[in-house]
């Protein structure tokens, strides 16, 4: 089972690294996030030399507050403010502030104490109805139902299993549908390439992954609709089984037992690259591809500093997923 350390460890070094690649060159508005991510760097590998078996709690808990925090609370404040929320938009922006002290924060405070004094003076018109109700809507991502049922199914999947004595130990992940390549090929238990897809080593392994689903799933099930993202998902999965399968035949891994969905999340990065090679002229394409590209560096980076995951099934997600993304692609594209 991976270790929440080893996790928040990779977290906290990858994602200012990340951020630095995207900022360093950038203007002077950028500044303050390539000081945050030079901090939390700086604070894990203080944490490593003095306390190395907790670097990754110290170094993760760091990346929540100097960069997680910050990037979710402005992107609240601009949904707040396009729903004229001004005075909760002016007060979150304040909170922020204190963890991220940036001029452009400062500015829009301002600017959302002006707005939020002209709406006190009725010198501003209130949203339609119909268009304050399409803001809910889209907030409450009611427009991706089925990223909902397949979050709703792996939950209750993990419910059925965890209700089970030693639900952690490989008998009883045998029992629940593991995947297991010998019993595929020798035993021809062909469910299991389906059934392993909603189990989970634990909870960490299956909170990452719905959080991955959730971040993920919902701007390309609007892009593609909803039945062809619940297929790309599970052909996803199937490919991903499948293929450490036929690593297994040709004696190229010894897997002997495999859980998870994350051969269904990479195939919906995959599957979001198919659809970007389709729909090229679509605004903002090319960058959609390159942090496509930055996702799956830093998953094949994580996959080869943790050998307790399966690099074989994440890329033969991946792989399935951007043939699925590039045949079942509409031909008319929703995506904004």
């Amino acid at each position: 089972m991976i270790e929440l350390n080893h996790i928040l460890l990779f977290l906290a070094v990858i994602s200012p690294l990340a951020v630095l690649g995207r900022a360093w060159r950038s203007d002077a508005a950028y500044r303050i996030w390539r000081l945050a991510a030079l901090a939390v760097l700086a604070v894990t590998s203080l944490a490593w030399i003095v306390f190395p078996h907790e670097a990754g709690y110290i170094g993760g808990s760091a990346w929540l507050i100097l960069l997680f925090l910050p990037a979710v609370g402005i992107r609240r404040v601009a949904e707040l403010s396009a729903r004229q929320h001004y005075t909760a938009a002016r007060k979150l922006a304040a909170v922020i502030a204190w963890l991220h002290p940036g001029d452009d924060l400062r500015q829009q405070i301002q600017l959302l104490r002006t707005l939020e004094s002209r709406q006190a003076a009725g010198l501003i018109s209130p949203l339609p109805l119909q268009t304050e109700r399409l803001n809910i809507r889209n907030w409450q991502f009611q427009n991706a139902t089925a990223v909902l049922a397949l979050i709703l199914v792996n939950v209750g999947a993990f419910l059925f299993e965890i209700s089970h004595r030693h639900w952690t130990e490989s008998t009883m992940l045998h029992r629940l549908g593991a995947l297991e390549p010998y019993g595929v090929v020798v035993n021809h238990e062909y469910w299991r390439l389906f059934t392993a897809l909603f189990l989970h080593a634990g909870p960490i392994h299956l909170l990452f992954n719905l959080f991955a689903l959730y971040v993920l799933g919902p701007p390309l099930e609007r892009a593609i609709g909803s039945a062809r993202f619940c297929a790309c998902y599970l052909i996803s999965g199937l490919g991903s089984s499948a293929g450490v399968v036929a690593l297994w035949m040709a004696r190229l891994t010894d897997t002997a037992q495999l859980v998870g969905a994350s051969g269904c999340i990479m195939g919906i990065v995959g599957a979001w690259a198919g659809f970007l090679l389709r729909h090229r002229h679509i605004p903002r394409a090319r960058q959609r591809l390159w942090n496509i590209a930055m996702i799956i560096a830093i998953q094949v980076a994580f996959d080869l500093s943790t050998p307790q995951v399966s690099m074989s099934a994440h890329l033969f997600g991946l792989a399935t997923g951007f043939i699925a993304g590039l045949v079942m692609a509409p031909r008319r594209s929703f995506a904004g």
